[in-house]
């Protein structure tokens, strides 16, 4: 079971369940009912991904991370397909039971987006936008397809820090650019400012920038220590950092909106996500 928590990065899901929150939001539709399965069907999809990178990785992680658990003979390469074809499944079912077919219209572009990430575009130059199109795609996923304009604005905030994290974790083993770094931290003030704009009072203008405060502070200090020394500690510290990152981001997004009670249940995961990275790594 181990294995297959690791080959997942289990408690990493924690930092993608805020999402749809933020989606739902931007979209003046809280999270309520069979709604609230669409959290879980964002974490299906990124158990999925991660299974699957492992698969298409496994013979660069048997020179490279050994450790993991396709390379260590911990799971089989069958068994870590088997599994992203199921939580892949599963993402789809509870997207349709969340949301009906206006989900499912998101869900199925996602799905084939996390495929496509892992299966043909993240060695290349386009990885790093194949990553950013399915977190923003998520946070669209909890608008449905009927709100996509009023959620656009939080889905691109998302996948421009995701962005910036993925093109930075290409430098874990071997260490980054400096310019990459620098790329990386400026984009990450960017979303910060962003993220407090279109605030409807006062009471959320203040509650985002509290989370925004919290996600720049986070994020940006290991992401300028990387660009001050782009070494592949420092990048893999900027890395997690950027993963973790996610949720004030998300709270700031959902705040801005009005959903303060969505804010506070998002960065609730936090420190329980940070306590579980020091038992599963979520890189």
């Amino acid at each position: 079971m181990k294995a297959f928590l690791q080959l997942v990065r289990a408690p990493a899901a924690l930092t993608v369940i805020g999402d749809t929150v933020a989606g739902a939001a931007a979209a003046g539709r809280p999270l309520r009912g069979r709604r609230l399965l669409l959290p879980l069907s964002s974490a299906s999809f990124y158990w999925a991904g991660m299974a699957l990178n492992d698969w298409a990785d496994r013979k660069l992680d048997a020179v490279e991370r050994p450790e993991r658990p396709i390379p260590s003979g911990r799971v089989s390469p069958d068994q870590a397909l088997a599994v992203a074809g199921g939580l892949t499944a599963a993402g789809l079912g509870l997207a349709r039971a969340a949301g009906g077919r206006d989900t499912l219209k998101i869900a199925v572009p996602l799905a084939a987006a996390v495929w496509a990430y892992d299966t043909v575009l993240k060695k290349t130059a386009a990885g790093p936008a194949g990553m950013a199109a399915c977190r923003a795609l998520d946070v669209l996923m909890g608008a449905g397809a009927g709100n996509v304009r009023k959620a656009l604005p939080s889905a691109m905030a998302v996948g421009g820090h995701t962005y910036g994290v993925t093109a930075l974790s290409r430098g874990e083993v071997h260490g980054a650019s400096p310019r990459t770094a620098r790329a990386a931290f400026a984009g990450t003030v960017a979303t910060a400012a962003t993220s407090i704009i279109g605030a409807r009072t006062w009471r959320d203008r203040l509650a985002a920038l509290a989370f925004s405060g919290a996600y720049s502070g986070l994020v940006g200090r290991a992401q300028y220590d990387a660009a001050q020394d782009p070494s592949a500690q420092k990048v893999r510290s900027a890395t997690m950092a950027g993963i973790h990152g996610m949720v004030p981001l998300q709270a700031a997004l959902a705040a801005r909106r009005g959903s303060l009670l969505g804010a506070v249940a998002v960065a609730a995961a936090l420190p329980v996500a940070k306590r579980l990275a020091k038992k599963v790594s979520p890189t």
